[in-house]
């Protein structure tokens, strides 16, 4: 069993910087590709941005591409989403999950594991 716990999330103005952070309890974390989700008030879950096992590839939804960074540590067994620029709408609570896969993970459906969500809001 795999637990993931974020971190990181809080009140901030448009245009400013958050980082949050998963940490993984898993002793493969390296056996685990990593995503993170958001899902807004009164929408579905999206896709904001993964991490392949070695941190090599990475690949963002759009609305986030050239605004956030998804990053991992296999030596301390963590995730981190570095975002910048934040706008209203990234106003969201902020999930990471995880999946025992070499490939990317882009879908919701893929995830295997869930962290209990932080929540990131952005006031205009």
């Amino acid at each position: 069993q795999v637990q993931l716990v974020e971190s990181g999330g809080g009140l901030v103005q448009a245009g400013d910087s958050l980082r949050l952070s998963c940490a993984a309890s898993a002793r493969t974390f390296t056996s685990l590709s990593m995503a993170w989700f958001r899902q807004a008030p009164g929408k579905e879950r999206e896709f904001v941005a993964a991490i392949n096992l070695t941190g090599g590839r990475t690949t963002y939804a759009d609305s986030v591409q050239g605004r956030f960074t998804i990053s991992r540590d296999n030596a301390k067994n963590t995730l981190a989403l570095q975002m910048n620029s934040l706008k209203p709408e990234d106003t969201a609570v902020y999930y990471c999950g995880a999946r025992r896969s070499i490939a990317l993970i882009t879908s919701d459906a893929a995830i295997e594991y869930w962290g209990q969500g932080t929540q990131v809001t952005v006031s205009s």
